[in-house]
């Protein structure tokens, strides 16, 4: 199914992909003000919490990454965000992108690879599609870049559990 969500992208939707890419050491507002803005947090059962701001660690450009972010490459994580199908009114899915705002990649420009995670759920699980509530997403994370219908991701997890966000 990986395959029927990815495409090249086009002109088009490149100048939007750039339209988004925020200036040098900025994340937009609504980034900053997330809750998971924290550095990554061991969890007692060792997933690791991971916010936003680390993720934006990636140069996207030339895949450098920080030391932090490298140390989470293919490890168990739990990420907040929201979900946005790769279907269209899909209640459910196997696949999908985790996003740090509302309404992120819904006529607008879709955030910076960096902000973009790729799920694939494990096991043809499935995961219910609520993009106007937050939810956490648990699974194993790889940092690369792959396609998606809406652009260039910098993540990818293979989801084990997603559920609604609680602080």
């Amino acid at each position: 199914m990986i395959a029927a969500s990815r495409k090249l992208l086009s002109g088009s939707a490149a100048v939007l992909l750039s339209a988004a890419v925020v200036g040098a050491g900025g994340l937009p507002e609504a980034v900053t003000n997330h809750p998971a803005d924290a550095p990554a947090v061991a969890q007692e059962d060792t997933t690791t919490e991971v916010g936003w701001r680390l993720l934006a660690k990636l140069n996207y450009r030339t895949g450098e990454k920080t030391d932090s972010l490298a140390a989470l490459d293919g490890k168990l994580v739990k990420i907040p965000g929201f979900t946005v199908p790769l279907e269209d009114w899909a209640s459910s899915a196997t696949e999908f992108l985790l996003v740090p705002y509302v309404g992120a990649c819904i006529h607008t420009p879709p955030p910076p690879p960096n902000q973009l995670v790729y799920i694939e759920m494990d096991e043809g699980k499935r995961a219910k599609m609520d993009g106007w509530n937050p939810v956490w997403v648990e699974g194993v994370l790889k940092i690369e870049m792959t396609e998606s219908v809406y652009g260039h991701v910098g993540f990818t997890i293979t989801g084990q559990k997603v559920y609604p966000y609680e602080s």
